[in-house]
């Protein structure tokens, strides 16, 4: 069985996440180790379950992808939700969590939650994941909505989605960035486990060998990326990689999309861009770097490659990196952006609404 990134990442996602039953995070493990290339047996073994129970489950994520690996709750009559809470439900997920509520994103149990607490009607948390599902919105995973001060924020924001949706012909769109301090960290011996009411949890100590700084840079239109790792995050630095990201596409149109630091606008960045009038700087509105997609790929690569990873020096730590990317470029897929300009501007416009009517009823 062959996976796409996408699929992996939601299969990844129902291990890691606290709103499902653990039979259903062992689910997606066993599709996981199978398009892993491992032997059926061998992941009975690993999730203590009988052959056959593995041949059902993969038969059932076959049929119908995540779905199939859910609990249907049976003799339960179907929840009775208006259309105004299913409404509030789903305006709410496209949003970040008030500021009073101190959370950085939604869980499913909090959403339903807070809408008992704001609305007085009681849902499950249940019904808000199937209304997630159904959406394809994914909030527990996108984290906070910032909202940036930039005066130039709606021409930025045209700019760059212009770029995404509608790129000039035949031009290059590099989305650019860089993931500063990475660590080296060689996981040691597990401390003693502590233990939380009825589970335990192994604490492991870290021996830290040193950090690089990850450029990046990737191509919106193929999905292909440019990486390589610097020992320090200043102008040279970014210069020396802008020249090696931008030579595959020499006499192309070139559009760079990259954040506002001033390490991307030093004289010597300026004397190039001078120098070759083919490459254009984009810059993201300040305090909005969510726009920029190379933030998306340096998610994947901290999920996947990094976190978990034992390094035992800089060095180890840049072949996995570099193993990632060679990786990653033998099935490259763009990510694909769906929201227009007009689109965000009025999610940002809702959100303000929103702040500015909390910050009236607390003046109150």
């Amino acid at each position: 069985m062959e996976l796409t990134m996408g699929q992996r990442d939601e299969l990844q996602g129902l291990v890691n996440s606290p709103d499902v039953a653990a039979t259903v995070g062992t689910r997606a493990r066993i599709v996981l180790w199978w398009a892993e290339g491992r032997l059926k047996k061998d992941i009975a073994a690993l999730a203590g379950v009988s052959r056959p129970t593995v041949d059902l489950w993969l038969a059932r994520y076959a049929a119908g992808g995540l779905a199939g690996l859910l609990d249907h709750r049976r003799g339960a009559g179907r929840e009775q939700v208006s259309a105004s809470v299913r409404a509030r439900v789903l305006a709410l997920s496209r949003t970040s969590p008030p500021a009073e509520t101190g959370l950085s994103h939604w869980s499913s149990r909090e959403l339903a939650a807070y809408v008992a607490r704001t609305e007085g009607v009681s849902i499950s948390h249940h019904y808000v994941a199937k209304l997630w599902r159904d959406n394809k919105l994914t909030p527990h995973r996108q984290g906070t909505f910032k909202i940036s001060k930039d005066p130039e924020f709606a021409e930025k924001v045209a700019d760059i989605v212009g770029l995404y949706l509608e790129p000039p012909g035949g031009a290059v769109v590099l989305s650019v960035d860089e993931k500063t301090q990475v660590q080296a960290l060689d996981r040691t011996q597990p401390l003693l486990p502590i233990t939380f009411a009825a589970t335990e949890k192994r604490t492991y100590d870290y021996v830290r060998h040193g950090v690089t700084n990850l450029f990046a840079a990737l191509n919106v239109g193929t999905g292909e990326v440019f990486g390589e790792c610097y020992p320090v995050r200043d102008g040279a630095a970014f210069l020396a990689f802008l020249k090696a990201a931008v030579k595959p596409h020499a006499g192309k149109e070139i559009h760079v999309v990259l954040d506002n630091l001033s390490t991307h606008t030093t004289p010597d960045i300026q004397s190039w861009l001078a120098a070759n009038p083919d490459v254009r700087f984009h810059f993201t509105p300040k305090g909005a770097s969510w726009i920029n997609q190379i933030e998306t790929w340096f998610g994947n690569i901290t999920r996947q490659s990094i976190r978990r990873g034992t390094f035992t020096s800089v060095t180890v730590l840049i072949k996995q990196i570099r193993d990632y990317i060679a990786h990653w470029n033998t099935n490259p897929a763009p990510f694909t952006w769906t929201a227009t300009a007009d689109e965000i501007l009025a999610k940002v416009r809702l959100v303000q609404a929103n702040i500015k009517k909390l910050v009236d009823n607390n003046g109150k």
